[in-house]
């Protein structure tokens, strides 16, 4: 780029000089919203990766040459490129070929029990099965499957079914067998081991379920360049161009860091993605990452390195979210601890010494303490007041923890579609007055916290229309209202899913808006959502037109 444009591109006035470049594309004919701030124009012109000007139709045309090519909106709505701020990339593209056990594919046991075995008949024997996508809360049965079930589907394969959280699996007796676990077996700290009457159930959750994934074939390199590559495609058809995937490291280890540059270096990565290195004890990557250079901000702005993430507890649908007070029911429990306070302490300041940002999951409350209490000594000892340190989830919070959080800098991360999918099953668990005030999206805002959004996919679907949906209305899929008095705007609800998504990981100056200067990653939807009823946006809207660095990279419209 040479002065001439930069000094424009900066500025966002571009006139017909001999030293101002000609669009190469023109959207116009549509509304585009640019940003809450910025509001509505008529037309954008983009110059190769960037955004170079924006206004009036009339200002526009002044831009347009020969070779521009022009792109009628017909009263569609363009927006920034959306950011989901969490999400496992990579677990969301292998995941792509395991058998669905989602409630929408799978909505009785019989159904899931019979997609198992349908897949069973066709592997070999000793061939793994593996599912994942049921919530026990949504099936006719209304509890989890049992490893006894499990066996009769698939009676000559181990099986394991993940719960859609992705914190809970049950293992029929073949995957038990072959992980080493049975009646005898102790339950490790963080983990749990289900037992009736003396006999395994097959659930396992947390860090029970390691020797599972320990006798899983891991993933090939060339899988794992396969599932960035088909994740990241099905991202981009729904108007997504960034995300983090919030676990590198899960599946294959320091591997996946190489798989992620091979991605990019063939052109197999099509979303922006910034990694969360996984650093839980025994299987981090964390200390190979720092070895080789890889901390918070390494990278480019197709690929960067984002942060180190811990799991403090798992899921509330799965009643193993760390909580103050106990869940529903005879047992007491009040989830699962996955880490002491001395442990956690001294992970969270080693790795806030070494320079990385920390984003760690965190659902219940006693988690979030536990977490707070681990940022705020870190931050006490080695000040920065713009490390912007995250709490993944972040589900149930609490005021007093808002306080804390706003004076040391610490920012929540949400995913707002888990209202609707999982807003019934919280009620079901911890009750009506702690299950319809989770995720407190409002409240969050109205504090300056500037929440971003995501679908935590695979647990989620990607599909941004559920999330926007529930931060419009705070109902969940069966039309139970959670909190009315924490319901956005649909101009708060955009810009949680692009600015602050930006916002959340330091980079709200390249991305988010569409201004002049910033990347040219645009949406273009079905309908203008700024006037549809939240049921059109969520069963009657579909993203239409994607654009990436200035490359049409999703097309519904036919104009590539």
């Amino acid at each position: 780029m040479n002065n001439a444009a930069g000094r424009a591109l900066a500025s966002g006035s571009m006139g017909r000089s001999t030293a101002s470049p000609i669009a190469d594309i023109v959207l116009r004919n549509g509304p585009i919203w640019c940003g809450r701030d910025e509001g509505v124009v008529e037309a954008v012109a983009i110059w190769k990766d960037r955004i170079l000007a924006t206004g009036r139709d009339a200002h526009i045309s002044s831009l347009i040459g020969p070779s521009t090519q022009i792109i009628d909106l017909k009263g569609r709505l363009a927006t920034p490129g959306l950011n989901d701020s969490h999400l496992h990339l990579i677990s969301l593209g292998l995941m792509m070929d395991w058998v669905d056990a989602k409630p929408s594919s799978a909505p009785t046991l019989g159904a899931l029990l019979g997609a198992i075995g349908e897949r069973a008949a066709k592997a070999k024997p000793g061939e793994w099965i593996l599912a994942r996508g049921y919530d026990q809360t949504k099936l006719d049965v209304r509890r989890h499957p049992h490893r006894d079930e499990l066996d009769q589907a698939a009676p000559d394969n181990p099986v394991m079914l993940v719960r859609t959280c992705g914190h809970v699996s049950i293992c029929n007796s073949r995957a038990l067998k072959l992980a080493g676990i049975d009646e005898a077996s102790a339950t490790p700290p963080g983990g749990l081991i289900e037992q009736r009457d003396g006999r395994l159930t097959g659930l396992l959750a947390e860090n029970a379920r390691a020797p599972v994934w320990a006798v899983v074939p891991p993933p090939t390199e060339d899988d794992l360049v396969n599932a960035i590559e088909r994740g990241g495609r099905h991202l981009l058809s729904y108007g997504i161009t960034s995300c983090m995937d919030a676990a590198v490291g899960q599946r294959g280890g320091f591997r996946e860091i190489a798989a992620y540059h091979r991605a990019k270096r063939e052109g197999r990565l099509p979303v922006r993605t910034w990694l969360a290195l996984l650093g839980d004890p025994d299987r981090s990557i964390v200390p190979k990452c720092y070895e080789a250079g890889l901390i918070s901000g390494t990278g480019d702005d197709m690929l960067m390195i984002g942060g180190v993430k811990y799991f403090l507890d798992g899921s509330a649908g799965g009643r193993t979210a760390w909580m103050s007070e106990p869940y529903l029911g005879d047992d007491g429990t009040t989830g699962v601890q996955m880490m002491s306070d001395d442990e956690l302490n001294e992970l969270v300041m080693d790795a806030h010494a070494k320079g990385y940002q920390l984003i760690c999951h965190a659902i219940g409350d006693a988690a979030i303490e536990q977490l707070i209490s681990a940022y705020e000594r870190a931050l006490a000892a080695m000040p920065d007041p713009d490390r912007r340190h995250r709490i993944e989830h972040c589900g149930f919070s609490t005021p007093a923890q808002h306080e804390r959080m706003i004076k040391a800098g610490i920012y929540p991360c949400p995913q707002q579609v888990f209202i609707y999918d999982f807003g019934d099953a919280y009620v079901s668990v911890l009750g009506v007055e702690r299950g319809l005030k989770s995720y407190p999206f409002k409240t969050w805002i109205d504090l300056g916290f500037k929440p971003a959004t995501g679908s935590d996919a695979p647990v989620c679907e990607p599909n941004p229309f559920p999330n926007f949906y529930a931060m419009l209305t705070r109902e969940t899929w069966k039309g139970t209202v959670m909190d009315a008095s924490e319901r956005v705007s649909i101009e708060e609800a955009l810009q949680a899913y692009t600015e602050f998504g930006a916002f959340s990981q330091k980079m709200e100056d390249l991305k988010g808006r569409i201004v002049p200067g910033q990347l040219a990653d645009i949406a273009v939807f079905s309908r203008n959502i700024l006037e549809a009823s939240p049921e059109d946006i969520l069963d009657n809207t579909q993203c239409v037109l994607t654009i990436c660095g200035g490359l049409i990279v999703h097309d519904r419209l036919g104009v590539s």
